[in-house]
Parts: C-alpha cells; sequence; structure tokens
C-alpha cells in the first residue's frame, strides 16, 4: 500500500468511463483505500455522459457527479481567449489548454463541498494536462492533494490496463480492432484534437477518415455560404440575425465551418514539458470567430491599442497553454482585453468557401 494512503480518505476523479479512468477508480480504492467520488463533464465532446453515471454506481461509487458545463465553457473560458485572438505558436487554438482549466475548478470545487482529501486525474506523465490540471487545482485550492497514477503506477501499456480490468471485473468496452485509429482524440465543443500512435511519424499523412467534424476542402460545396455575425463588446451574441447563447453560438459556427471543410490544423507545437509533439486539430468555428474578430477589431479598435493586443497575445497564450489561466498575471491580462473589448460591437459579415479560412 502507498505510504501517503493513510492521509487520503476520500478522492474526487477526474472521470469519463473509460479504460484509463475505470482503472484508476479500482486503483485508487485498492491502492488509497479511499472513498472516489466520480465527477464527468459534458463540455460538448459529443459522446453520452450517462452511462458514466452507471458505471460508477456498478463500481460502488456513492456520490456521482454528471454535469453540463457547455455554456459555461464557452462563455466563461473559451469567449474571454477569443477577445485576445489568442495563438499559441502562430497556429493553434488551444482548444485542449482551455478546457483544462474548467474541469480542475470543477473538481476542487466537488472537493470542497465533498470534503475530499485530494482530486486524481488520468493524464500522462509525458504530457501538458498533468501540468494544466494540477497548476489550477493549485491555485484555486493550495493544500488539496493530487493523485497522478500514470505517475505512480507500472500499468504503462493498453494490455497492462486491459489484463488489471480483467483481472478485477472491471466492466469496460475497449477492444482492440483491426483498422482502429492508432491515435488519441481528445475533443469538446470548440475542437477535436489527434495525436499520438502512428502520428508522431511527421513523414504519415493522415487519412481522411480520421477527421470528425469537417469535410476535405475538395469535397466542400461549390456554393459559397455567406454567415453574419452580431459582436457585443468582443462576444459573438447572434448568428445571421438569430440569437444565440455562446454554447449555441460555437456549436452553429462548427456546423457551418465543418461543412465548408473550415479549420484543419496539422502541426508539430513545442509542450510545456520539454518535448515536441505532432497535433492534429480541427476547430471550423474557432477558426470563423478568430478571423471574424480580428475584422471587426480592425475597424473598432485604436491603431495602438491593436498593436498592443497582439505584442501581448502570444504571451497570454503561452499561459493558456501552459496552465496558468488562474495565475494573477493572466487574470491581469484578461482585465486588459476585456476592457479594450467595449467599443467592439457591430456586425461581420463573411464568406465560407472552399478555401481555408
Amino acid at each position: 500500500m502507498n505510504a501517503r494512503s493513510n492521509e487520503i480518505k476520500k478522492v474526487v476523479l477526474a472521470y469519463s468511463g473509460g479504460l484509463d479512468t475505470s482503472v484508476i477508480l479500482k486503483w485508487l480504492q485498492d491502492v488509497y483505500d479511499c472513498e472516489v467520488v466520480t465527477f464527468t463533464a459534458d463540455i460538448g465532446q459529443g459522446e453520452e455522459v450517462e452511462p458514466a453515471r452507471k458505471k460508477a454506481s456498478q463500481s460502488g461509487v456513492k456520490q456521482i457527479f454528471v454535469e453540463d458545463l457547455c455554456e459555461e465553457f464557452v462563455r466563461d473560458f473559451v469567449f474571454p481567449m477569443f477577445r485576445a485572438n489568442a495563438v499559441y505558436e502562430g497556429e493553434y487554438l488551444l482548444g485542449t489548454s482551455i478546457a483544462r482549466p474548467l474541469i480542475a475548478k470543477r473538481l476542487v470545487e466537488i472537493a470542497k463541498k465533498t470534503g475530499a482529501d485530494a482530486i486524481s486525474h488520468g493524464a500522462t506523465g509525458k504530457g501538458n494536462d498533468q501540468v494544466r490540471f494540477e497548476l489550477a487545482a493549485y491555485a484555486l485550492m493550495p493544500n488539496i492533494k493530487v493523485i497522478a497514477p500514470w505517475r505512480e503506477w507500472d500499468l504503462l501499456s493498453r494490455e497492462k490496463l486491459l489484463d488489471y480490468a480483467q483481472h478485477h471485473g472491471i466492466p469496460v468496452e475497449y477492444t482492440k480492432k483491426k483498422g482502429q485509429a492508432p491515435y488519441s482524440m481528445d475533443a469538446n465543443l470548440l475542437h477535436i484534437s489527434y495525436e499520438g500512435g502512428i502520428l508522431e511519424n511527421p513523414n504519415f499523412e493522415p487519412e481522411e477518415s480520421m477527421w470528425r467534424i469537417t469535410v476535405s476542402p475538395e469535397k466542400a460545396p461549390n456554393k459559397p455560404e455567406y454567415v453574419e455575425l452580431e459582436y457585443r463588446q468582443g462576444d459573438v451574441v447572434a448568428v445571421n440575425g438569430a440569437a444565440m447563447s455562446p454554447a449555441e453560438v460555437l456549436a452553429e459556427l462548427n456546423r457551418l465551418g465543418g461543412r465548408h471543410g473550415i479549420g484543419r490544423l496539422d502541426l508539430v507545437e513545442n509542450r510545456y514539458v520539454g518535448m515536441k509533439s505532432r497535433g492534429c486539430y480541427e476547430t471550423p468555428g474557432g477558426t470563423i470567430m478568430l478571423k471574424a474578430h480580428r475584422a471587426i477589431e480592425s475597424i473598432t479598435l485604436d491603431r495602438e491599442v491593436v498593436a498592443l493586443k497582439d505584442d501581448l497575445m502570444p504571451r497570454y497564450a503561452r499561459m493558456i497553454y501552459n496552465g496558468y489561466w488562474f495565475s494573477p498575471e493572466r487574470q491581469l491580462l484578461q482585465t486588459l482585453i476585456d476592457e479594450s473589448q467595449k467599443p467592439v460591437n457591430g456586425f461581420v459579415r463573411m464568406i465560407s468557401t472552399r478555401a481555408p479560412c
């Protein structure tokens, strides 16, 4: 038994119900001999989240939280980021990065509500997400303990996880099928990312079947489509004359952009943890919003305000990418950015064509 287990009585686990977190749930119960509370967030990943409630209950979990956070995600995280025109290393629209602080925030809030001693996540020891979750959690609750199983256990392969699940009678639907996607995916309402596996070979061209929410530009409609966005203090409040909530705006722009092959990206980025990583991304709605926002700012903002925002943006983007959403420096910058958005009101009319946006 882990020597630290005596300190932990209750843990809040970020739980999807998939292979990794199903194994983590049982592992926490066994190794830490503690009660596990599960938290499952719907941030627009396009999957049913309610089955996670049933699986957690079958595993003996008494306190189960399943929440729809789509509106909060777009309103309080995506929109503020787009007011800054944030782009990491010139291309990446930070779709994964911006979701992690919200999940960490709810983990901490649930820990406080349930009297938990710790939180736990399923991020690996090689990626950025472990840093993002933990920096956010410590910023909001400095005395919280974080359990990162991938940095503790020896279950370092799919095969070992499956063996563990089978040995402990954990119901998982993971089966390795011929033709199964040889990479990992992460999705939310802003984007879908693909990385790892065969994509780590920079000479490999992703097959067309990998892309989920955008058509190939070659197969996009021949006829262009116009879209009109209404802005109020830097945020989109209506699409083509229809007032929409933040999540509805992004969903509608994803639909429109995806139909026209907008928002695909294939790049190698520098991870905060010190390695390079290839990622492929689909961000149709975000790509449209970035172009439209810069267009309306070109009319509504003073020249030097635009220049100052452009000077600060790369640093702001790095803060988000590296997990510093709740840092005082990011919040200070956000105050400046939000003040600049007061005159950013009006309409932007755009045309969607085959060509990437």
